[in-house]
């Protein structure tokens, strides 16, 4: 059934938008934080020193603020893309399950390992391997930890989430879409 094919690449294509839009939210979250805390140390001096206290209130707020405003979008496509596909046709409803089921697997295992092994060759090099702290490996691997991180905190496991909501919210629809 064609409409299978197209509800399969749908499914295929959404898990890669989604997994791009929440490593945007993180980037977007921790830009933030990092203008934060660079105003922090301009106008509390003794940050540095020890003297004052940083205020790790801002901090924490910024950080849940831009988590749960960067995760509007995604969240909603998740609850809409079923219903909407659903809605213009069941059989390309269970392609997008499908799709996503396939994909979603494979890019959260993928995601868990990279962003594992880059976690990984950072400690590596910083017990002094490859040149050690401060030398081009080291500064490559924190670049690549950067990328890591969200690849194997947040992308990887949102994609199970990803699965399971669009699942129970294409069974909740199901009387709609028959």
């Amino acid at each position: 059934d064609p409409m299978v094919v197209v509800g399969l690449f749908l499914g295929g294509l959404l898990t890669f938008v989604f997994s791009a839009l929440t490593m945007q939210a993180v980037g977007s979250g921790a830009s933030s934080m990092v203008k934060e805390i660079r105003r922090q140390f301009k106008e509390i001096p003794g940050i540095l020193k020890g003297e004052s206290d940083p205020d790790y209130e801002k901090c924490i707020e910024i950080s849940t603020a831009t988590g749960l405003r960067n995760m509007i979008f995604p969240g909603g496509l998740a609850v809409v893309t079923p219903i909407v596909v659903g809605l213009w046709s069941p059989q390309a409803l269970a392609g997008l399950l499908a799709g996503a089921i396939v994909t979603g697997l494979l890019l959260a295992i993928t995601l868990a390992n990279a962003g594992g092994a880059w976690d990984n060759a950072k400690k590596y090099i910083e017990e002094g391997n490859l040149g050690g702290k401060g030398s081009e490996a080291h500064a490559a691997s924190v670049t690549g930890d950067t990328v890591g991180d969200p690849f194997k905190d947040t992308s990887g496991p949102a994609l199970n989430i990803l699965i399971k909501l669009m699942s129970m919210i294409s069974l909740l629809f199901v009387p709609l879409f028959i």
